[in-house]
């Protein structure tokens, strides 16, 4: 019964890490970029977009399919980077063990 104790006591700790961790990660900004910096997008933590930025030479009624495109990968740059800073810092609060596939933090 001992080692149920302390393994409770241990998922308690972890739990608490983890909410810490992702307070921490709703500080965090990453900033994606396309189309060579003309098109940047900056993500919280929590992966909600809170910066658009658009070069001026990008705002063309002909060059709007080109502009959607190149917000689309600007998001999807800073989705990938915010995704990569949280599984780092999810490997380090459980010391490298894998989390169950299709677990979600936020």
């Amino acid at each position: 019964m001992k080692n149920f104790t302390q393994m409770m006591k241990q998922a308690q700790e972890l739990q608490g890490r983890m909410a810490e961790m992702q307070a921490e990660m709703t500080c965090v900004e990453c900033e994606g970029r396309s189309g060579g910096g003309l098109v940047t997008v900056t993500l919280n933590g929590k992966g909600d977009m809170v910066r658009l930025k658009i070069d001026r030479s990008l705002l063309k009624p002909e060059e709007a399919e080109i502009l959607e495109d190149l917000i689309v990968a600007a998001h999807n740059d800073a989705k990938a980077k915010t995704e990569g800073l949280l599984q780092e810092k999810m490997k380090s609060l459980t010391g490298g063990l894998p989390l169950p596939p299709g677990l979600k933090l936020f």
